[in-house]
């Protein structure tokens, strides 16, 4: 579970999201100049981490999505199950944005609502990220960097949250991909932390990937969901 305090505004930020992820859908997907691609994915994982906490109490987790893109418009939306202890039970995230390439350099603009079922009376824990990203390839490298920002962050009391990223990627053999990042996050309520991860996937088949990923922070005395761990996801995208 992330540190999480009673807030007033989380539902107001949820439907805020909802009209934001609207609008770009229909800036971008509503012409009729460029054909269309929609993707799906379904997921299984020994444990759901976000930021390098466990959403799920360190059990597994189920998830699945779909995404839809259109002249480097998207939108998207994807659940998970989810324990934070109390009686909440699910996780679904609505996402937009475009990503065009300039210079070499593939950006990446969005919106993401993170909505939250059977949360509490009183709990509030939706709420509305937004997100600026780039990233370039060198060669069978890919090296990249991502900024989230919210004005009224999960479960705390009006609290600003961001979190900045470095990340990389390199391919070193046909069906291998070992990528890592680095992360920051800051909450104005003083819980900030730093994350990392690092993992290596293989493509089983044109469609099934496996994933095997060690997780940590620097902040072990927020509870055991922030401690080190081994992840394993099997994901597949259709």
């Amino acid at each position: 579970m992330r540190k999480s305090f009673s807030r007033a505004s989380g539902r107001n930020d949820a439907w805020f999201a909802a009209a934001c992820i609207v609008g770009l859908a229909g800036l971008g997907l509503c012409s009729e100049a460029k054909a269309q691609d929609v993707s799906a994915n379904v997921a299984v994982t020994s444990d759901y981490v976000f930021r390098g906490v466990s959403q799920t109490q360190e059990n597994p987790a189920i998830s699945a999505g779909v995404d839809l893109t259109r002249s480097g418009f998207y939108a998207g939306g994807w659940a998970s199950n989810v324990d934070f202890g109390d009686d909440t039970d699910a996780e679904v995230d609505l996402y937009a944005g475009y990503r065009p390439e300039v210079a070499g350099y593939a950006l990446d603009f969005g919106v993401i609502g993170y909505l939250y079922a059977g949360q509490p009376d009183g709990a509030d824990y939706d709420y509305v990220e937004f997100k600026a990203a780039a990233s370039r390839a060198f060669g069978p490298a890919t090296l990249g960097a991502a900024v989230y920002y919210s004005p009224d962050f999960f479960g705390a009391a009006e609290d600003e949250a961001t979190y900045a990223e470095v990340n990389g990627a390199v391919s070193p053999a046909d069906k291998w991909t070992v990528s890592g990042a680095v992360g920051r996050q800051w909450v104005s309520s003083d819980l900030d932390y730093t994350t990392w991860n690092l993992g290596a996937a293989y493509q089983l088949t044109d469609t099934l990937a496996l994933d095997l990923r060690y997780h940590d922070t620097d902040q072990h005395d927020f509870g055991d969901i922030y401690g080190v761990r081994a992840v394993a996801t099997l994901k597949a995208t259709f």
